[in-house]
């Protein structure tokens, strides 16, 4: 194959431009550089296409493509040497491309930003009322299910207790054992200044058991789990399953969303509690080997000075990040609007909020349980 090749000379007719060999779509890359740099150096440019072998239809839009940008700057443009056949292709490419839009930039100014800022605003009151209306509706099929259990599907809430579940035991497990590791070393390293290391106990049992352990749980399940509801879901929305569904009488909501949230509901306290354990295990082996912290010492000191509430404070949160998890990373999937970029904007947005929204309610039952003194 002849590689396709151009060259620029003035003639007596004005600027003469010979492309030549095979300007096939395969092969265009070697000459676009050129093109794009070429600019005319007259008032009149001639494209011979003599010694052109080949010509297809990227060939044909290459040249039409240049005619149009050296017309628009002002340049008279002649085609010769091509056969009827490729001067007609030529021009029905020419009347088939698009009219170039100049893109708009955003307008500036104060009264846009109160624009934008508005739309925004009203964007996220009707998203809020959505997830709202999506949490109601869930949670009637929920209370439905439990009052008549022959219609909830027992296969699919038993495969969506091990995915979300047993499938994320390893990585929980691990992620608690090394925060009580790093609660171990950074304690140990400031309580040697005031020779107070034996409290570090305190320090690891109370973080873990009624903070960090059920948090970054639910911050791994929202990234691990939430995101694949999202993904399957949305997916099935796209593939418009979730309209053959509803043609057969199925309500999808208690076919794909009770059985996942109500899995969340039941594994979200057994990974809080795996995680809890891993990080008084991991705590434990650091506070031996860096303080001499006995595990028997340990284990006392664990028994004497950590109240049981500690505990049922991180375990009273889990149902409540669980459904939150479960209804946003459900509720994006629903927003899909049939097309892979916007299942990958919803999948990241239904992440970020989960996450976003498991932080501030541990804020909240932060603030409620000063309060009661607990």
């Amino acid at each position: 194959m002849t590689s396709p090749s151009l060259t620029s000379e003035q003639s007596a007719g004005g600027q003469l431009v010979r492309f030549a060999g095979q300007l096939l779509t395969r092969s265009l890359g070697s000459i676009e550089a050129p093109l794009a740099r070429f600019r005319a150096e007259s008032g009149d440019v001639i494209l011979d296409l003599s010694d052109v072998e080949a010509l297809d239809t990227g060939g044909a839009w290459m040249i039409a493509d240049l005619r149009r940008r050296l017309e628009a700057e002002g340049v008279s443009v002649q085609i010769t040497g091509a056969d009827p056949a490729r001067a007609a292709l030529i021009e029905t490419v020419s009347r088939n491309m698009p009219e170039e839009l100049v893109p708009e930039g955003p307008p500036g100014g104060f009264v846009a930003w109160l624009e934008r800022l508005g739309k925004g605003v009203v964007g996220a009151w009707t998203d809020t009322l959505s997830v709202l209306g999506f949490l109601g509706l869930t949670l009637h099929r929920l209370l439905r299910c439990l009052i008549m259990p022959w219609r909830l599907r027992g296969a699919s809430l038993v495969t969506q207790m091990e995915e979300t579940g047993f499938k994320a035991v390893p990585i929980v497990a691990l992620m608690g054992f090394l925060i009580g590791v790093v609660l171990a070393f950074q304690g140990a390293t400031q309580l040697q200044q005031f020779g107070a290391e034996v409290f570090v106990v305190e320090l690891i049992s109370i973080s873990v058991l009624r903070e960090l352990g059920i948090l970054l749980t639910a911050i791994i399940v929202a990234g691990r789990s939430g995101s694949a509801f999202t993904a399957s879901i949305g997916s099935m929305k796209v593939q418009e399953e979730l309209d053959a569904m509803r043609t057969l009488a199925l309500d999808p909501i208690e076919v794909l969303v009770v059985p996942r949230i109500l899995a969340l509901l039941i594994v979200l306290p057994v990974l809080g509690f795996i995680a809890d354990i891993s990080g008084l295990i991991g705590g434990a082996l650091m506070s031996w080997i860096d303080l001499g912290v006995s595990p028997g010492m340990f284990v006392t000191r664990l028994k004497e000075n950590t109240d049981v509430w500690h505990f049922a404070v991180g375990m009273i949160k889990a149902p409540f990040f669980a459904l939150v998890i479960g209804v946003i990373a459900c509720w994006q999937a629903m927003q899909v609007q049939g097309s892979s970029e916007s299942l990958g904007r919803r999948t990241t947005a239904s992440v970020v909020q989960s996450i976003f929204m498991v932080i501030t309610l541990d804020a909240l039952f932060s603030i409620f349980f000063s309060e009661m003194g607990i």
